[in-house]
């Protein structure tokens, strides 16, 4: 099995610290002092820096950047398709939400993107968590209705690629000869992540990858179980990809000292206020994020290392950011080892990150890309000229 390596793109900012500018942190999360003489400066997310991010993803061989969804973020559509001229073969995961346009729209958007591109285009299907967050876009369905409307929404998304004038009558959608002029060509692979009950049926009928957030081994074991066997009655397969943040270094010693680094510069109040509003969330998934630190928040641990929720798997992040909370953290060789360990359990697509996404990127590329190819888990890199 050939795994896949993907990047992201920090369309809310970027920094060496965990606060500030992160996908999904509530407005008003302090950011770090820019104290002179020091390095921590806040990155704006203006085009010319997510083009370097997007550049040096791909001189390092990802095969894609994840672009998120939300109030926080530059708008992923828009960022991306500015960025196709930026880079060569770097595919664009455009995250989106399926309630906030229509699926004929959605359909036409992705075909054009994929004639334009060469073919550059995948899409992440974000259903939405948080009420808060729909009530700002006019979306006032409850947490599994949105899922069954995601349904819908890409039931006529893949009609309307078939190429022929699809009609659809459901609940949420009807339309009528509903087409494209040029249907795309190859057809974007949909990714898709979600937890609860509501939420597998959705993935075993329309995803071509299903995403899980960093969980321990065992608890991803039982997604991916549990998603193949729906897959299964549909008489469709899925593959698998997880979202993990990245802090590999030399040694282990010093990933662990950049980890501390991190935890130390959290204010106890940013966090108290990130975990009040991740709290709220209905997702599923950002609730099994917030145990995974339960034990450190009840005061049970003070250092780095009783966030280890399992051998080099940091829950540290998700103390003040939403969505992913958790990183591989250690040596080359380890994270390498972490990641043989998930691909072991049928993951083959990793979604990664790191602060900042310049340096953490490299720190992957040129350390444990190389260890995996010598592994043979992935293929060399292509050069981009």
């Amino acid at each position: 099995m050939t795994l896949r390596f993907h990047w992201f793109l920090p369309t809310t900012g970027d920094g060496r610290s965990l606060v500030g500018g992160g996908h999904s942190v509530p407005k008003g999360v302090a950011l770090p002092a820019e104290d002179a003489g020091t390095a921590d400066r806040f990155r704006e997310p203006g085009i010319d820096y997510l083009a370097q991010v997007a550049r040096t993803a791909e001189q390092l061989g990802f095969e894609a950047v994840l672009t998120p969804t939300g109030t926080w973020c530059e708008d992923a559509w828009l960022v991306t398709a500015a960025l196709l001229r930026e880079t060569r073969r770097l595919k664009f995961l455009v995250a989106f939400r399926p309630g906030l346009l229509s699926p004929t729209l959605a359909a036409q958007m992705a075909a054009t993107y994929q004639r334009l591109s060469g073919g550059r285009l995948a899409l992440n299907v974000v259903t939405g968590g948080e009420a808060v967050e729909q009530r700002r876009f006019g979306d006032h369905l409850d947490h599994d209705e949105r899922y069954a409307r995601t349904d819908e929404f890409l039931s006529v998304v893949r009609g309307v690629w078939g190429g022929e004038p699809f009609d659809f009558t459901g609940e949420h959608y009807r339309v009528e000869g509903a087409t494209v002029r040029q249907a795309p060509d190859p057809v974007p692979r949909i990714y898709f992540g979600g937890s609860s009950g509501a939420a597998g049926p959705v993935a075993a009928r329309h995803a071509d990858v299903y995403l899980t957030w960093g969980e321990p081994p065992g608890q991803v074991a039982a997604k991916i179980a549990h998603v193949r066997e729906l897959a299964g009655r549909e008489g469709r397969g899925v593959r698998f990809g997880i979202r993990l943040h990245t802090l590999s270094r030399d040694t282990s010693e010093q990933a662990w000292a950049e980890a501390a680094r991190l935890l130390d510069g959290l204010d106890p109040a940013a966090v108290a206020q990130a975990q009040q509003a991740l709290a709220a969330s209905e997702s599923v998934g950002q609730q099994r994020m917030r145990t995974l630190h339960q034990r450190y928040r009840d005061g049970q641990g003070t250092g780095v290392r009783d966030l280890e929720i399992h051998p080099n798997l940091w829950a540290g992040v998700g103390l003040v950011r939403g969505g992913a909370g958790t990183a591989l953290v250690g040596s080359h060789t380890e994270v390498a080892d972490r990641i043989e360990e998930y691909a072991a359990l049928g993951i083959e697509e990793f979604i990664l990150s790191g602060y900042p996404h310049i340096e953490e990127a490299y720190w992957f590329g040129e350390g444990v890309l190389p260890e995996l190819r010598r592994r043979g888990q992935v293929p060399h890199l292509r050069a981009t000229g």
